[in-house]
């Protein structure tokens, strides 16, 4: 067996799988013990709950969890030394030394190389090599099938290769119902079937129809190097208990439960899946691609579609303004609010979102071989887990192609997610990205169409690439928020988080556009931003806000538009070192109306056009200076590059001049009328954070 870990870069992640207990739905334990310690890539300690600023999570790679040896590399073999293996129906011609054919069946003893060709029409490949050597199956364009169990079967050897032969289509396949020797047996259950090391390599093709439960599984470690593999699975497609280590290749899978999948849940340092490349076109009834503890994705192409997609997801309620079911304490920060608003404290109620639940499993059946057999059913009642992307522990991102349509989470932790590059198409029905403990996104291009809530972690820090975020209540939400899923006629438990001074959305580079229906930023303790562009089109309903903090929101610097309604509208914090201008129209502007702000110079500070209705709007710039004079003005048309909205260069003429003032505080306060107060409800400290929720 493999040395997995093979340095101290990976030491991060798996701080949570020696903590699995804690990455539970405990609310008060799980962003806390989870990343507790974690180290990041700076040298400097992630502290509870995820909370870092200016810091990145560290990133591991395929070659830091395993090694592909040259045993997993090799595919050649000669006739002259291996064993041939004709498949002849209901029988087998063996030619050379290791293996037996007898009833149907052949059997191989020994180690070596067995070059496999022909139709086996009811029958079993079994390998049971007790010198612990490695066997290496070459299939030279075979099908196998067998009624009552596995077609290929390892039953003991050091480790097996499977080499798929350039040019060569082969298939396997295994009846709905398997028969066991007795009560007590339930192995094999996969149409190829492993009790040792895995590996599957080659250029050929294979395709597997596992009708009764999964397609491939190994009980230790599984890796394909390469090959085009084609699997139709009753339950899972492809297992790996200790590891799924993926190489390169074509893989194809249609499951019932999970597309993929590791399942060693008693050891931290492994049941985890590490992918270089490939290409993966999987359609799951369950998750997608699930690891037990570590998920690492170098590179590739997927495409995921789980549990029938973005339209099958739970029907959940988010933050309207009815009462607003603030979790963990609303209202108990301070700070300034929108003029002409009125706010009280808010009442402090937990919410609740479904927490993932246990997939629902196959029974295995339990028969006297001799008498009776058994079909592999349902039993659970349990909803399934339904997420692309999912993992017991830490998910690091490096590079690939992702194309999600999930019923539930797009990308899910239940530790920490490091994205560091990599393009991503989300539609889902719940998350596009959720982290128990800390998102951090530093490169790579994200484009997350529906969700309900974009990007939601207990800390959030996004210091590179382009994200665009569209969701039906919060947009990119730190420490949760009210998701409540309506199922079987009552509300499920969901992701739960503690309203903490420690949660923090931090911004220090790249793009980030939100459209969101509910809170456009949110986050349950503060804002801090020092670099980057954050574009936001918020809410239309008062009872939400463009942006929502609790605690307090530092910006030092980068640009910041976030226009919507008036009734929840917030400002950056007046103790920020960057200038911010926070506008309320007395009427609500159409969406597409330009806002335009200039210098006393005619110098364009922005230009920005809402992509909904509007009645408040805030910008900070690097550009706006203490004592400078500026003009704010509304319609009008510009002749500039438009992206997100926000336009650049060009001309900007035939809008209505609204209000002229001049910046003399870290935020200035605006209406039709000038420059004006921001009502405010809270205790002594000012405008150090959010405004209160009625």
């Amino acid at each position: 067996m493999d040395k997995y870990i093979t340095g101290s870069k990976v030491g991060i992640l798996l701080l949570c799988a020696l903590l699995m207990s804690a990455c539970s739905t405990n609310a008060t334990t799980t962003q806390s013990e989870a990343a507790a310690g974690t180290v990041a890539a700076s040298g400097t300690t992630i502290t509870q709950n995820g909370a870092a600023t200016g810091v990145q999570l560290a990133s591991a790679k395929l070659s830091d969890l395993v090694t592909f040896d040259e045993e997993d590399s090799n595919t050649t073999w000669t006739a002259d030394q291996s064993t041939e293996i004709a498949l002849a129906g209901t029988s087998a011609l063996v030619d050379g030394t290791g293996a037996e054919s007898k009833d149907g069946s052949v059997t191989i003893t020994a180690a070596g190389t067995y070059v496999l060709s022909g139709k086996l029409s009811d029958g079993q490949i079994v390998v049971n090599n007790q010198d612990e050597g490695t066997v290496h199956l070459v299939l030279n364009g075979v099908n196998i099938t067998n009624s009552d169990s596995a077609a290929i079967d390892i039953k003991e050897a050091g480790k097996v290769i499977i080499t798929l032969e350039d040019g060569t289509e082969n298939s396997v396949s295994d009846g709905a119902t398997y028969v066991y020797a007795d009560e007590t047996t339930d192995e094999p259950s996969a149409a190829i079937f492993s009790k040792a090391d895995l590996t599957i390599n080659g250029t050929g093709k294979l395709s597997v129809s596992a009708n009764y439960n999964d397609g491939i599984t190994s009980k230790d470690d599984l890796k394909i190097m390469g090959g085009t593999i084609e699997i139709k699975a009753a339950d899972d497609g492809i297992v790996g208990k200790d590891l799924v280590a993926v190489q390169d290749g074509n893989i194809s899978i249609t499951a019932e439960g999970d597309g993929m999948k590791s399942t060693n849940d008693t050891e931290t340092d492994k049941g985890f899946i590490a992918i270089a490349a490939g290409t993966f076109d999987i359609t799951a009834g369950n998750d997608g691609i699930q690891a037990e503890t570590l998920l690492v994705i170098d590179g590739g192409t997927y495409t995921l579609v789980t549990g029938g997609g973005n339209e099958k997801g739970e029907v959940k309620t988010g933050d309207q303004g009815q009462g607003m079911g603030m979790r963990g304490g609303r209202g108990q920060g301070t700070g300034d609010q929108a003029p002409g608003t009125t706010g009280t404290t808010g009442t402090s109620t937990s919410e609740t979102k479904p927490e993932t639940m246990p997939e629902t499993k196959p029974e295995i059946p339990t028969t006297e071989a001799s008498t009776t057999t058994t079909t592999a059913t349902t039993t659970e009642s349990e909803i399934p887990s339904t997420k692309g992307l999912k993992a017991g522990g830490d998910i690091s991102v490096n590079n690939g192609t992702f194309t999600i349509d999930s019923a539930d989470d797009a990308v899910h932790s239940n530790s920490n997610i490091a994205i560091a590059d990599g393009e991503f198409n989300i539609k889902t029905g719940d998350d596009g990205i959720h982290a128990d403990a800390l998102v951090a996104i530093s490169g790579g291009k994200i484009d997350i169409t529906k969700s309900y809530e974009g990007i939601e972690g207990a800390n959030i820090e996004i210091s590179g690439g382009e994200a665009h975020v569209v969701a039906s209540d919060d947009g990119v939400n730190v420490a949760g928020g009210n998701d409540e899923a309506t199922v079987g006629g009552g509300p499920q438990e969901q992701d739960q988080f503690s309203d903490s001074a420690s949660n923090m959305l931090t911004i220090s580079g790249g793009t980030l556009t939100v459209d969101a229906s509910g809170d456009g930023l949110d986050s349950n303790g503060s804002i801090t931003m020092s670099g980057g562009t954050v574009i936001v089109n918020g809410p239309t309903n008062s009872g939400n806000g463009a942006l929502d903090f609790d605690g307090s929101f530092e910006q030092s610097g980068g640009t910041l538009v976030a226009a919507g309604s008036s009734g929840m509208a917030q400002a950056p914090s007046d103790t920020s070192s960057q200038h911010a201008v926070s506008m309320t129209f007395p009427q609500t502007q159409e969406a597409g109306t330009l806002v335009h702000l200039e210098d006393s110079e005619g110098n364009s500070i922005l230009t920005f056009a809402p992509s909904k209705s509007y009645q408040t709007v805030v910008i900070s710039s690097p550009d706006l200076k203490d004592g400078g004079s500026y003009t704010l003005y509304s319609g009008g048309t510009s002749t500039g590059s438009e992206a997100n909205g926000l336009y650049t260069d060009g001309e900007y003429t035939g809008g209505t001049k609204v209000v002229a003032f001049e910046i003399t505080s870290s935020v200035t306060w605006l209406n039709e009328s000038g420059v004006t107060t921001a009502n405010t409800n809270q205790g002594p400290g000012g405008g150090g954070g959010g405004n209160r929720r009625p």
